[in-house]
């Protein structure tokens, strides 16, 4: 019996069409009620889509190559550690420069208008992020949230240091995660699941856990939540906050 938790990007069959390359990896089927995640990998030269996000929010994560999206009047380029944010009701296609690949996320059900968001940032450049810092010497930038139009959740490439493990913790979102780099070993519910470049996780709100990083390179992944917050927003399994300067889980 495999994983109620994780998916290895190479055990998935992808569906192969006009130049590009769609691999459903966490889905409905698995078990994610509020996120799934998918692979596309795009040829040189090629114009894939139309892509429609429908009633959904969508963000994407330019693994590797460069492109340029094409959505209404609008082509505007990306390229490598990009994020791109997408509204309900978009249709776009991905025009791919070099060979593209692209990790996407989409919400299954948005939140309302009941959350305030900032301006709209269509791409986001990691590199041109600022960094922040959870537990046990984890960093993070952000590359979308309500602050950025992202009204459903939050877009953040992380960093799990080699080292010592974060506690095991918990926290009040959903979430999926896509293994950029490194190896480790997700702990979870009685699982110990190894963890390596391509690795899909669903990690759903309040089910304690903990990554360690049992390579000799930091862990990076791109991850989304929902509802948007703080990726540093992590609690013990008793509801005390597992980093200082952060509340405790009012609901503890």
């Amino acid at each position: 019996m495999g994983s109620r938790f994780v998916v290895h990007r190479d055990e998935v069959a992808g569906r192969h069409a006009d130049g590009a390359t769609e691999q459903p990896i966490l889905t409905e089927d698995f078990g994610c009620a509020f996120l799934t995640e998918t692979v596309r990998s795009i040829e040189p030269g090629t114009t894939a889509g139309p892509y429609e996000s429908g009633r959904h929010e969508e963000v994407l994560f330019v693994l590797a190559g460069t492109g340029r999206l094409l959505m209404g009047e609008q082509e505007i380029e990306f390229g490598p550690e990009s994020g791109i944010q997408l509204a309900p009701g978009e249709t776009y296609r991905l025009r791919a420069h070099s060979t593209a690949e692209l990790v996407g996320v989409r919400v299954l059900d948005p939140a309302g208008a009941e959350v305030p968001t900032g301006p709209r940032r269509v791409i986001s450049r990691l590199d041109e992020q600022d960094v922040g810092r959870a537990t046990s010497g984890r960093e993070y930038r952000i590359l979308a949230g309500p602050e950025t139009g992202f009204r459903s959740g939050t877009h953040f490439v992380g960093y799990i240091p080699t080292g010592a493990a974060a506690p095991v913790h918990y926290h009040r979102y959903d979430e999926v995660i896509y293994v950029l780099a490194g190896e480790g070993v997700l702990h979870i519910e009685g699982e110990h699941n190894p963890l390596r470049a391509g690795s899909c996780i669903l990690l759903p709100a309040r089910v304690p856990h903990q990554i360690e990083n049992t390579g000799d390179i930091p862990i990076r992944e791109v991850a989304v939540f929902v509802p948007g917050g703080s990726p540093a927003a992590a609690f013990l399994p008793d509801g005390t906050s597992a980093y200082a300067g952060q509340p405790d889980d009012p609901d503890r």
